[in-house]
């Protein structure tokens, strides 16, 4: 049995009412329990201690980042957390930035303390997905993960490696949340697999 934390980060704002990523984090603790793994759960908008929190990444063989995209990145309580939590995990999630006066092959990033440990994206988004993959739209081709990019390497600052991310498009014009729930399904089995 591996050890999976979710992070959700469901907020009511705007037009959203944080439903579809509550129902995603749902989604994935049944999954996950149905195939053998200790799920705990941190909803951010409830409030959290950040000792609690450094202490289920510790915890944690994976985690979960459950999120609303919010003006291309994620949300500004999944930023505050972020910084709060990874801030306060210093000597426990991370020890340094990596680099030693002594040994020039230590590298800026190479710190972490959570080698071994992986995580994972699961992001609701408006945009559709030819948004991200044509290189004549918005995002010109490059990528949910290149979007990304500052959020994976704030995980890998910390020692975590990556599992494939995870997108639900057009949640708001063209919602398929059936189809969504069922592809996130398959996807957790094959990152996550039986034990």
């Amino acid at each position: 049995m591996s050890k999976i934390l979710i992070i959700n980060a469901s907020k009511r704002f705007g037009s959203s009412q944080g439903n579809l990523n509550n129902h995603l984090t749902r989604i994935a603790q049944e999954t996950l329990t149905e195939l053998g793994h200790d799920v705990k759960i941190t909803r951010i908008d409830d409030g959290y201690d950040i000792e609690q929190e450094v202490g289920k990444y510790v915890w944690a063989d994976a985690v979960i980042y459950q999120m609303p995209a919010w003006w291309m990145e994620a949300p500004w309580i999944m930023k505050k957390y972020v910084d709060d939590v990874f801030t306060g995990g210093h000597g426990k999630i991370f020890e340094s930035d990596g680099r030693t006066r002594s040994d020039s092959q230590r590298k800026y990033g190479s710190g972490g303390l959570m080698q071994g440990k992986e995580y994972l994206f699961s992001i609701t988004w408006n945009a559709p997905l030819e948004a991200f993959t044509d290189p004549d739209q918005f995002f010109e081709g490059k990528g949910i993960d290149t979007v990304l990019f500052p959020f994976h390497k704030a995980n890998q600052f910390i020692g975590m490696t990556p599992l494939p991310t995870f997108m639900c498009n057009d949640v708001v014009k063209d919602p398929h949340v059936a189809d969504d729930v069922a592809r996130y399904r398959k996807h957790l089995e094959n990152a996550f697999g039986k034990n």
